[in-house]
């Protein structure tokens, strides 16, 4: 074993260590995949992180040396052994054991190949690597290799140090090791400017913007340098005395680092972010190529980006900024300081960038100490001088950053995972606001750790302490808002709404009620005074409002301003005023009753004789009439809220409380117009209908009911005088009025259908949506690619008209650039054939020929319609045929191209130049015949066609390859001279005159005969390229018949090539040059989905025997035979490896993975690189193609430098993967498979980079301490590469969300001015990247005032729809919302918002104001959307795009999409209680807040309201009909005759007309696809039972929104992202949909069930049907559709499985670490988890909800034949009896088969004979003498299963006190009996329909329609499930024929 000197190592311990650890090293075997020799060095534990360079280094040199590279692990063992010598670190004893076996294993193995001893061969190894890898490399090398032969030598002289004794070490191997030291702090992995890198200098550093940029950076010399203090020790005498030293700087960062201690990581990391903002912005400012300094413009556009939010933060809290520029100083220097100083603090803010006026405060003191260190000499508040003296790196982390972050820590814990109420503990919102008021500056600076915000004196109790010990002191409150969970919110945050229609309610109901009915009766004065009434409720509700404004924000009155708190009583106050004094005044009226006509005839009358009641309500209503007039001047209403004056400021005080959010969200004068008039037409037609529809047929009935009298109920009446029947009128109404509130949802789909229609089609949306229609105007296509696409200037512009035909030429030669780039792409995607892509291509060049070259596809057929033509012509004028094919102009076009180009070909391949002689005569001939006028006359048309099979034959064999030259030679004469004698002799009338001719020419008379022309020929042209190119499109010019008008076949081929040709006729600005253009990143966060799936699991079958490759074969059949012919091809050279590898890659790029995500966004940056190409390449262009660019080898590497330079210059691609490196070190296979995909990402797109969370283990005080650090990595050679590394100052994912926590640990990484957010589940196209430079000059462009926008809204393609009928459903949904949805949210209604993906965010702007997202537990649940409403709340707006699109995956099956649907319920849910609804609610001008609430929880909360109104109906009828008045009305001979309650009762009916919500889905497909289509589409949608599926999704918006605001218990629902060709299990289905939808189902069966038996409404009337249909769909989709969508669902065999597993899961017992998938206890308590931490509120709903059940049992036992029609109270006391008998009975027989089912079988069996004997008796006793019937056991089953449903929803909420009384075991197994009935109630249907084999077969017919249409049938799952049998049995048969 090699050794150091002066610790040589003691190898008895170690080796005895290693026979203990005997299954060490299964750490680090069974990866498969992988190379072994890596795996060590990324398997290190974290807390020996710093030994994985060196094991990197020796597996690099292994190959090479592998002594030396046992002598790297050497040492790395020892420094193991240092680094934690008692192996207490987690995972060090085992690794340390691997180490010791591998050493022992190669000390042996290995010997020394330089030398006879180690020492000298490790010194012999370094000094041949160093002259070998580093002399003179730096003058040949890149910055990347040179960084990594730095490290490498490092760690070798280190080995070295370890191995040789210091004194040892020879002299050239010291030389070399310093020179190393010099220069590797010069020479580290870089991002993208390698600034300190040595080797060849990259083409980005040579860009004048970055040197600008770089120079102003480094403009330190006048800047006082910070000192390093000598370190204080006890000295002795003889000592030196320690010297202060002046720490050198290099920039301005740096010197800010050192002054404040920030890490090195993120001075790199934002160094580089500064440098590429500075130059990005720079170069838009210049007109010049070339420049050395920064404009000062450019600083300051930047400093006003960047300091604007922290300048509004000043001006608000009315404190002088600290962004000072004294007389004199270098502004430029001093703003880059302060700029500087900003992205320092965010970079290294870690989880308090979600906190964005915090950082404001943080920034604040810091400036003013950097400007105190600057100009000043002591602190004007201390009187202390400024210290320069150096921190350490973690200063700023330590001081600043970590104790805020304790904060957010303490405060997450209190939330118990997200199941404490939110007013219990503070969120980041709450933590943020404190510092929008001046408390927030008594934290001092340095902060002080005793204020109030830090100490807490209710600290989170730990969770192993006992419940009692509780917590001490008062809790902290909330700040400014209170997230309480109840729908009043609703109330608050949306009052002006609710208000509105209420009071329009009650007004329409007073008119209603007048004698005449009409709205005319407004003017009677009788009416008029009614309606003045409304004025009341207004009053009254106004009161509610100040009301709930008090109650439910009292847990934040202790933080609120005493002017806030004042606001809000007097708000009380006044409004209870009002609730009393217009009372009163009303009161006043009614005695002096007037109309409206006296009102204006005594306007001018002493004011004391009018009415008190006019003055009272002229002034209440005076803040709205203000509000109205400001709302007009919008101006002037946005400037009043951002002013600082006295008078204003109290007048908004009154207005709305202060806040520094939500202030001046006011839209311009035109845009105000847009949406008033939007909403002012939507409320007119809700309004009438609501009026004309709803109301007044109501009125009649509700007036005739109200004069009846009832006498006889049919049931025990608690309050049989009650006045006017109330108790029928509100069941009656009550459906009616939540109609009335619902129904302006669907008005809304209606009119938003209407306008986006009409918007989309004045966008141009949907003129080229077929192939037919890309032809008809694909000639301008080209002119309209360079209008927007192309970088123009105004000289361009004006020589445009004077050069029409060269400029079009010019369009085309541009064009075809990246048309043909395009569709290249889309042949690598396998989605168009080889023959496909040849007919797409345009010609680079068409210079040779006179005619433009269109590609092949728009001539296809045109060459043999005109030889027809030519052929079949009886005239003799040559004008006549020639008009003909001039009509059509591609047919012109086509004939001129043939004709050149044929000419070209021949002429070329003739070496002779007699036989080129002939062809020149020929041509001439034609052109004189062409130009006399003479062609027909000359040339005869009848020989054209078999000239045309020649050339075919020509043509053809000139693109076959040839084994044998001479016989190849002699077949192309042989062609060839047939053609000559058939043009000569055959088609030509004076043929022979062409060689007589030509004999003049000749000197030999032998040369005369025609069998020795034509036969020297060039066969060497076949090599050339270009000439080859148009051999095979003359050949598709002759060839292609009309099959090629549906090129390419391949829809989504199809989609893409029409969606591109239409969007260049949209509105899109002009593209700028790409040094120009602003620079984005895209981000995309990762957690563990999958990256690309492994080969097992493409082959992997499930239950059926299909594979997930197998089955994409089938539904992207045209693409599989593609993709075959692609890896087939002999030029692409595949190897069987390859093959494999690349069918991984085909079933990738098919799911949804990161791998298709990653290539779909590495298309932005082949889209720059090939945009430079257009813009360098200048005319060039027409001569070649951007990939056949022919230049001289330097220029070719030069220009490639260039574009990657810029393209690294403009985009950013990161990653975040938040556990890669936890994926690094794991041995699980899908971790490790993962991390290797990701691993070879980078490595296949060298511009991608990864960001991961690094946990790691280092030893702080002797004790070891998680560590945590965002760190980035790029791909290297073969490893990844770490670039940056800051340090975070605690795990960041525990306090919020983990998708924006994610995102946010990342977005230091990114650079540029824009940022686009990306899921990992979506695509990009290669086309749709190149429009990108112009989405974002959208953000240049100034909207709506001085505003410009904030978000790019951006629509997206749903590329799952053909999986199956469920994926089209929700791909049609999703599109609809994406496209026409967002399209009217952003035009008229200004209220889109961000609703996740592909929007693309002014990156400057949010992460000043709190980043992309919010991440705040549990409330942000639905993180995206909040970054929408945070936009808006502070000055954004969002706009939306539709010219160009982005790929998006959705979830494909029925639970994966009702997870989904569940997800984003609970998102809105919490949504309804946040403080951004709220503000944006009550911020918002009203007509902006209508779309707000109906876009938005609006759109929830009418769904719960349809749902409810079923419930409502149905309850109401079963009162009515159990009690009896229902028959008493009826046979009322006014009612009854006219029918006028049927027809009342069938307007609830409206809300039926939900149908109408799918209108914007019909609307878009017949905007983009034609309205056929469209309706084609829908009808096909129905017949696949969609309408079953919408109303399905109906109930689980619904339940979930509910319940999470009732409960909470809203959660992140994985839904998976796979192909689904699986079978769900009955209890899956059962545990999903069991209390969403079984049980509202079968309570409304039942509800049904009864009204039928009971009720005689409709008996004779059609009218029932009408009405109950609806509620009878709704319950067969809510109880049934999860098994019709289930693949196989109706199997027998499967269904006799699920059966089984279903009853083995019901029968498990729970307990502690069982899942819910296993036992149904366990699923039973996690299915009411959410009760358990419920507050008061929800336990006194679900209680009194509970209670309803209860009418059933007390309206059916006075029905039942026993009771004799007895109306005694006393019927329903005995039913009680019989009910807790039948309790007790079932609780006795429980307790006897657990206590004497074992031991006292026989005592049981007894217990049961004895219970059955007295069930029989009572059963015979109540037939014979009480007069059961056996209706009435049906009945009683009907009325006592609803009351024990409600007791066991009674004890579930009351779980705790039953506890306590030991009965909880009895309400469980009662729950689990009802399960049980479900179940079974559920599963007969279904076993049933099982038997009828016919049944399946529509099921799957059903459910894989679409797929059929792409192949995939039945057959042919069984053929294949067939051959796949065969092929297990012939192993000889190939899985796929590669």
């Amino acid at each position: 074993m090699a050794s150091s000197s002066g610790s040589k190592m003691d190898s008895g311990p170690a080796r005895s260590l290693s026979r203990r650890m005997t299954r060490a090293q299964s750490v680090m075997v069974d990866l498969p995949n992988e190379d072994s020799s890596t795996v060590d060095s990324e398997l290190v534990p974290s807390s020996l992180a710093a030994i994985a360079p060196i094991l990197r280094v020796a597996n690099e040199v292994e190959k090479e040396n592998p002594r030396v590279a046992y002598l790297c692990r050497f040492h790395a063992f020892e420094k193991t052994h240092k680094m934690d010598p008692h192996s207490s670190g987690r995972g060090v004893r085992q690794f340390k054991t691997y180490l010791l076996h591998r050493l022992e294993k190669e000390e042996e193995e290995t010997r020394p190949q330089l030398a006879r001893n180690d020492p000298k061969e490790i010194q012999l190894y370094y000094q041949q690597f160093y002259e070998k890898h580093i002399q003179e490399a730096e003058y040949t090398k890149r910055p990347e290799e040179m960084a990594k032969i730095y490290q490498m030598a490092s760690v070798l002289y280190d080995v070295v140090t370890t191995v040789v004794p210091s004194e040892n070490i020879d002299k050239q191997t010291k030389t070399y090791a310093k020179e190393v030291e010099r220069r590797q702090a010069q020479s580290q992995h870089y991002n993208i400017l390698p600034l300190f890198a040595t080797g060849v200098k990259p083409a980005i550093m040579e860009l004048p913007e970055i040197k600008a940029a770089l120079q102003a950076i480094r403009s330190v010399e006048n800047l006082p340098m910070p000192r390093i203090h000598p370190e204080t020790h006890v000295q002795d005498e003889t000592s030196e005395r320690p010297v202060e030293r002046v720490r050198s700087v290099t920039d301005i960062l740096e010197w800010l680092s050192s002054v404040f201690g920030f890490q090195k990581g993120n001075v790199a990391n934002q160094r580089e972010h500064l440098i590429l903002l500075l130059a990005n912005i720079d170069i838009r400012h210049r007109h010049l190529e070339d420049y050395t300094e920064l404009d000062m413009a450019t600083v300051v556009e930047l400093s006003d980006k960047i300091f604007k939010n922290y300048r509004s933060w000043c001006h608000y809290l009315r404190c002088k900024q600290n962004i000072k520029v004294p007389q004199g100083a270098d502004k430029q220097q001093l703003l880059l300081i302060y700029i500087a100083l900003y992205l320092l603090i965010w970079g290294e803010a870690s989880n308090i960038r979600f906190m964005p006026e915090c950082l404001c405060y943080i920034f604040h003191q810091m400036a003013n100490e950097v400007y105190g260190i600057l100009f000043s000499n002591v602190h004007p508040v201390s009187g202390d001088p400024y210290q320069t003296a150096v921190r350490d790196d973690e200063a700023f982390l330590r001081g600043v950053i970590t104790p805020i972050y304790q904060v957010l820590r303490k405060e997450v814990r209190r939330n118990k995972g997200g199941k404490a109420s939110h007013a219990r503990w503070r969120n980041y919102d709450d933590l943020n606001e404190y510092f929008w008021s001046e408390k927030c500056f008594r934290l001092a600076w340095p902060l002080d750790q005793k204020a109030d915000f830090f100490v807490r004196s209710d600290d989170f109790q730990p969770p192993n302490e006992r419940a009692n010990h509780g917590t001490t002191g008062k809790q902290k409150p909330k700040t400014n808002f209170v997230e309480v969970r109840t729908f009043w919110h609703l109330y608050r945050s949306f009052d002006r709404m609710w208000i509105f229609f209420i009071l329009a309610l009650q007004a329409m109901i007073i008119i209603a009620w007048s004698p005449d009915g009409t709205i005319l009766a407004i003017f009677d004065e009788d009416v008029f005074r009614d309606v003045l009434s409304i004025f009341i409720t207004y009053a009254f509700l106004n009161f509610i409002r100040a009301t709930l404004d008090i109650i439910l924000s009292l847990n934040a009155w202790r933080s609120m301003r005493f002017s806030q708190i004042l606001r809000y009583i007097l708000k009380f106050v006044v409004a209870a005023a009002w609730a009393v004094v217009l009372p009163i005044g009303y009161s006043s009226l009614i005695q002096n009753p007037t109309g409206v006509l006296r009102i204006f005839h005594s306007w001018g009358q002493d004011w004391r004789s009018a009415s008190f009641y006019y003055y009272a309500v002229a002034i209440f209503m005076i803040p709205n009439v203000l509000a109205a007039i400001l709302f007009c001047v919008p101006y002037i209403r946005r400037t009043m809220e951002r002013s600082s004056l006295l008078p204003i400021t109290i007048l908004m005080w009154w207005a709305q409380p202060k806040l520094y959010v939500g202030r001046g969200m006011h839209e311009d004068m035109f845009s105000l117009l847009k949406y008033t008039q939007f909403w002012i037409m939507l409320l007119i037609s809700k309004l009438a209908f609501s009026y004309y529809v709803e109301i007044m047929p109501l009125v009649g009935p509700t007036k005739a009911i109200m004069q009846m009298r009832v006498y006889n109920y049919e049931w025990h009446e608690f309050f049989p005088r009650l006045k006017d029947n109330l108790g029928v009128i509100v069941a009656i109404w009550a459906p009616i009025v939540l109609v009335y509130f619902m129904d302006a949802q669907i008005w809304y789909a209606i009119f938003s259908t209407l306008f986006g229609g009409i918007y989309g089609a004045f966008s141009h949306l949907g003129e080229i949506r077929t192939l037919g229609m890309l032809r008809s105007r694909f000639d301008a296509v080209p002119s309209a690619f360079s209008q927007y696409l192309l970088p123009s200037s105004k000289s361009e512009g004006s020589k445009r008209r004077d050069q029409d035909e060269s400029m079009e030429r010019r369009n085309i030669a541009y064009f075809s650039q990246v048309w043909n780039e395009f569709i290249r792409t889309m042949r690598m995607e396998d989605l168009i054939s080889n023959r496909d892509r040849d007919l797409l291509l345009v010609p680079y060049s068409s210079s040779d020929v006179t005619v433009i070259q269109w590609p092949p596809f728009l001539l296809a057929s045109k060459i043999p319609i005109a030889l027809d033509m030519a052929k079949d012509f009886k005239g003799k004028d040559d004008d006549e045929l020639f008009r003909k094919i001039r009509s059509d102009p591609y047919m012109h076009s086509a004939v001129i191209e043939c004709y050149e180009t044929l000419r070209d070909i021949i002429y070329g391949l003739l070496e002779d130049e007699i036989d080129r002689m002939v062809v020149r005569e020929i041509y001439y001939e034609v052109d004189i015949c062409l130009q006399q006028r003479r062609f027909l006359t000359e040339f005869r048309m009848s020989g054209l066609p078999i000239l045309s099979q020649r050339l075919e034959r020509f043509l053809s064999l000139l693109q076959t390859d040839y084994d044998d030259e001479e016989i190849y030679k002699s077949l192309i004469i042989n062609v060839l001279q047939d053609i000559m004698e058939i043009i000569i002799e055959d088609v030509m009338m004076n043929g022979h005159e062409i060689y007589e001719r030509t004999n003049i020419h000749l000197r030999d008379s032998q040369s005369n005969k025609r069998e020795q022309r034509f036969e020297k020929i060039n066969i060497r042209l076949m090599l050339n390229k270009s000439w080859i190119e148009k051999v095979v499109r003359l050949h598709l010019l002759l060839t292609v018949k009309e099959s090629a008008i549906n090129v390419p076949s391949n829809l989504e081929a199809r989609r893409r090539i029409t969606f591109f040709a239409n969007s260049l006729f949209m509105n899109m600005p002009s593209a700028p040059k790409v040094r120009k253009m602003l620079s984005f990143s895209v981000l995309t966060p990762y957690y563990k989905e999958d990256v690309m799936y492994s080969t097992e699991e493409l082959n992997r079958e499930n239950e059926d025997g299909i594979s997930t490759l197998f089955y994409l074969q089938k539904i992207y059949p045209d693409e599989w035979t593609n993709f075959l012919d692609r890896i087939n091809d002999e030029k692409n050279e595949y190897s069987d490896k390859d093959k494999l590898e690349q069918e991984r890659m085909w079933v990738s790029f098919r799911g949804q993975t990161l791998a298709r995500t990653v290539r779909g966004m590495m298309y932005y940056r082949q889209a720059l690189e090939l945009q430079y190409f257009l813009e360098f390449a200048g005319d060039s262009v027409f001569y070649g193609g951007y990939r056949t660019m022919e230049l001289p080898e330097e220029e070719q590497r030069a220009f490639s430098d260039r574009a990657q330079a810029l393209a690294d210059l403009k985009f950013t691609y990161v990653v975040s993967c938040q556990v890669y490196g936890a994926q690094k070190k794991s041995t699980d296979n899908r971790d490790r498979s993962c991390y290797t995909n990701i691993l070879n990402l980078m490595l296949t797109y060298p511009s991608l980079r990864v960001a991961y969370i690094d946990e790691r283990e280092e030893t702080v005080n002797d004790k070891p301490q998680k560590c945590y650090y965002s760190v980035l990595v790029k791909g290297g050679d073969k490893l990844d590469e770490e670039i940056y590394r800051i340090k975070l100052p605690g795990p960041p994912t525990e306090i919020g969300e983990g998708k924006p926590e994610n995102q946010n640990h990342a977005i230091i990484f990114t650079r540029g001015e824009a940022l686009q957010t990306i899921d990992m589940n979506q695509d990009n196209y290669f086309e749709e990247a190149f429009k990108m430079r112009n989405v974002l000059e959208e953000f240049q462009k100034r909207r709506g005032g001085p505003r410009r926008p904030t978000i790019l809204g951006l629509r997206e393609h749903i590329f799952t729809g053909s999986v199956s009928s469920l994926a089209w459903f929700m791909s049609n949904q999703e599109t609809s919302f994406v496209t026409i949805g967002q399209r009217v949210l952003a035009n008229p209604l200004r209220v889109r918002f961000h609703y996740g993906h592909p929007d693309i965010f002014d990156r400057l702007f949010h992460i000043t104001r709190g980043g992309i997202s919010k991440a705040s537990r549990v409330i942000n649940l639905s993180e995206d959307v909040f970054a929408g409403y945070n936009s808006t709340l502070r000055g954004g707006y969002v706009t939306h795009h539709e010219y160009i699109q982005v790929g998006k995956g959705r979830d494909v099956g029925m639970n994966q999409i009702s997870l989904f649907e569940a997800k984003v319920a609970n998102g809105n849910g919490e949504q309804t209680l946040s403080r951004d609804v709220y503000r944006l609610g009550r911020r918002f001008d009203f007509y902006r807040m209508l779309s707000f609430y109906f876009t938005t929880v609006g759109f929830y909360f009418s769904s719960m309201l349809t749902v409810l109104t079923v419930y409502v109906f149905l309850y109401g009828r079963l009162y009515m009909v159990m009690s009896g008045l229902e028959r008493e009305i009826l046979q009322s001979p006014s009612i009854h005759q006219s029918k006028a309650l049927e027809e009342a009762l069938a307007s609830q009916s409206v809300f039926q007309l939900g149908l109408l919500l799918v209108l914007p889905m019909v609307m878009e497909i017949g905007l983009e696809k034609g309205f056929r289509s469209a309706l084609g589409d829908f009808i096909i949608m129905q017949l696949q039972l969609a309408s079953v599926f919408f109303t399905f999704q109906l109930g689980t918006k619904a339940h979930f929104f509910g319940r999470t605001i009732l409960h909470g218990g809203s959660k992140y629902r994985a839904t998976g992202r796979g192909f689904v060709v699986f079978h769900a299990k009955f209890g899956d289905n059962y545990r999903l949909y069991s209390r969403s939808h079984f049980v509202k189902g079968l309570e409304l069966l039942m509800l049904l069930i009864l009204y039928e038996v009971y009720g005689e409404s409709y008996r004779s009337s059609k009218l029932y049907l009408f009405i109950t249909f609806s509620m009878w769909f709704l319950v067969a989709s809510w109880l049934f559709a999860p098994f019709i969508f289930n693949p196989s669902g109706f199997d027998w065999q499967k269904t006799v499985d699920d059966w089984a597993d279903w009853k083995r899961w019901m029968g498990n017992r729970g307990g502690i670490g069982i899942p819910p998938d296993k036992s149904w206890e366990s699923w039973w308590d996690e299915e009411h988890e959410h009760l358990k931490h419920t507050n008061i509120r929800g336990r006194v709903l679900e209680i009194l909800l509970a209670c309803r059940f209860f009418l059933y049992q007390y309206g059916i036992v006075y029905h039942l034949d026993i009771s004799h029609h007895s109306k005694n109270l006393l019927v329903y006391g005995l039913s009680w009896v019989v009910m807790l008998t039948v309790l007790l009975v079932l609780k006795m027989v429980s307790m006897g088969r657990r206590r004497f089912g074992t031991d006292f079988q026989l005592m049981f069996r007894i217990l049961k004979a004895l219970l059955f004997l007295g069930f029989m008796s009572v059963m015979t006793v109540l037939f014979v003498v009480c007069g059961l019937t056996i209706s009435d056991l049906f009945a009683a089953t009907l009325a006592f299963l609803p009351t024990g449903w409600a007791i066991l929803l009674l004890g579930q909420v009351s779980r705790p006190l039953l506890r306590r009384l030991g009965v909880w075991e009895s309400v469980k197994e009662l729950g689990r009996a009802y399960d049980y009935i479900m179940g079974v109630l559920l599963f007969m249907p279904i076993a049933i329909l099982s038997w009828f084999p016919f049944v399946l077969e529509f099921q799957t017919r059903l459910l894989f329609n679409q797929a059929f249409s792409r192949g995939l049938q039945i057959s042919m799952i069984l053929a294949g499930r067939k051959d796949k049998n065969e092929e297990k049995k012939d192993p000889t048969r190939s899985r796929a024929p590669y």
